[in-house]
């Protein structure tokens, strides 16, 4: 299957997955694809049309999912959780990924999704630069597997975020 079509099942599924402040506009998405460092893995059904993705990141001394979707028709099958269990065993290094703050019951759950996968929940204060011009910054908490970070660690993942993923000078700081 050609790469632009599946990148189009992809965003697609990702319109309908995520708020639109949650991820980028089709052409800075798509222009991810030629940054070495990320990496998207999909899921294919036996028509080779993508039912699930994982798009993620691959640093220094971390990984980073920044987006784990299914197609809403088939949530709930176990397919987001394979995806991540196979993005988790290729590699020994840490996995990062950001969640919104447990204020209701879907992001509970959604919480709960990644602690059974062995995720923890961090407690340091943290807020994702906005995606999109215009788009606020949005106050979130990062999860790590298969430990805790300490603070000087949350410090350093903080800052290759900021820099790698949303492209802000490491130095940036949000109240």
């Amino acid at each position: 299957m050609m790469i632009n079509n599946r990148f189009d099942q992809v965003f697609e599924i990702l319109k309908q997955s995520f708020p639109e402040s949650e991820y980028r506009e089709y052409a800075e998405q798509k222009k991810l694809l030629s940054n070495p460092l990320y990496r998207l893995l999909t899921e294919e059904n036996g028509q080779n049309e993508v039912i699930g993705f994982l798009a993620g990141w691959e640093f220094e001394t971390f990984r980073y999912v920044e987006n784990v979707a299914v197609s809403p028709s088939i949530r709930g099958s176990g397919i987001g959780k394979q995806i991540m269990e196979r993005f988790m065993k290729e590699s020994d290094m840490p996995v990062i990924l950001e969640v919104e703050l447990p204020d209701d019951d879907l992001r509970r759950r959604r919480i709960g999704f990644y602690e059974r996968l062995g995720f923890r929940l961090e407690d340091y204060t943290y807020v994702q630069p906005a995606l999109r011009a215009g788009q606020p910054a949005m106050p979130l908490q990062i999860m790590s597997y298969p430990k805790g970070l300490t603070s000087s660690e949350f410090e350093m993942v903080r800052k290759v975020l900021y820099k790698e993923v949303y492209g802000i000078p490491t130095s940036y700081a949000y109240a």
